[in-house]
């Protein structure tokens, strides 16, 4: 996701990362896919890991979150002097704390759901974790992770704009809103236009250019044809316990993209990983990535076309698809027993 604009229309010119594959460390694999079936939960601690936070999302119909766990973010920007306004991103939607847009479904899901007015005004929901202190401490492990269906758009126009995300800030952010990239940013899974692919990101050091090539960041990919049909486990772990250090993103288990902290300086690496971080899931509509992918790299039966920036939701872009969550959960290991 994005708190300042990222010119995600250089995907169009930059070459797609090359995912890597290596062995799974720990956590729970496979897809979470349930359908109309029982709710998932989060499941255990993988072996040598302590669950450190959860929530499963039990309530009754049209509840709201538990506000204790989460915060909700409102309107079209934090609203500090010198914030950007539309998160940073030009996405167009209103966020809010309406359960028309975030709110329990009494299944053991989170909704989190985008609509439109008979104007084609929108408004969706973003919330951040309370807690910032989600760490991998000097030499441990973090793992963040979700079980998540991706909104059922379809492929095609009526999936146009359509931006879910399930991401983490530095715990610095908050408060100043103003030191992004150099806290870290890590965007365990974007989706964009209803494309059949998942987006995983590391943002660091400046703004611009820089070690880690803002605004894009350094991001792999993978694709499943499957990600609307039902649940799947979205992952990352930041990896402080060996040498080089690690940041691993997965799918259902399976590692597909990895950066290594020797790909930007030390520095850059220390400010971006070594703190606490918090997690926000959203759904926003339109803005500069859902644009670039709709105008230089579009899906097979995808939109597409030129049209003036930053446009890219239509009349035929289809109103209340939620994401749905059915956990989040964190979960910390510690190296030879060192904090």
């Amino acid at each position: 996701m994005a708190v300042a604009w990222r010119g995600r229309a250089a995907w169009a010119a930059a070459a797609v990362v090359a995912a890597a594959a290596v062995a799974l460390l720990a956590g729970p694999a496979g897809a979470a896919t349930r359908h109309d079936g029982p709710p998932v939960f989060a499941p255990p601690a993988p072996p040598g890991f302590n669950l450190v936070w959860k929530d499963d999302f039990n309530g009754l119909p049209g509840w709201p979150v538990d506000p204790f766990n989460w915060i909700y973010d409102t309107g079209t920007g934090y609203g500090c002097t010198g914030c950007p306004e539309n998160w940073g991103t030009f996405e167009i939607e209103t966020m809010t704390r309406s359960t028309k847009n975030v709110s329990l479904d009494g299944r053991g899901d989170l909704l989190i759901t985008p609509v439109s007015d008979s104007l084609g005004n929108w408004t969706s929901g973003r919330i951040e974790t309370r807690r910032t202190d989600f760490t991998a401490g000097d030499h441990g492990i973090l793992r963040v992770q979700a079980a998540i269906q991706l909104p059922q758009t379809g492929v095609g126009p009526a999936a146009a704009g359509y931006w879910p995300a399930f991401w983490m800030l530095g715990a610095a952010f908050r408060g100043n809103y103003l030191n992004w990239p150099s806290i870290g940013e890590i965007d365990i899974m974007e989706n964009i236009n209803g494309r059949p692919t998942d987006f995983s990101t590391l943002h660091c050091g400046v703004p611009s250019g820089g070690p880690c090539n803002e605004t894009n960041g350094i991001g792999g990919t993978t694709n499943d044809a499957t990600l609307q049909d039902g649940f799947h486990i979205y992952a990352m772990e930041l990896d402080r316990s060996v040498t080089p250090n690690q940041l691993r993103f997965y799918l259902d288990g399976t590692n597909f993209f990895t950066i290594n902290s020797t790909q930007v300086p030390s520095d850059v690496w220390e400010s971006a990983t070594n703190h606490g971080f918090f997690v926000i899931l959203n759904v926003a509509m339109g803005g500069a990535f859902p644009w670039a992918e709709c105008n230089f790299f579009p899906h097979t039966g995808g939109c597409s076309g030129s049209t003036p920036f930053p446009q890219v939701v239509t009349p035929s872009t289809v109103s209340g698809k939620p994401m749905k969550v059915a956990y989040v959960a964190v979960y910390e290991k510690r190296s030879h027993g060192r904090p």
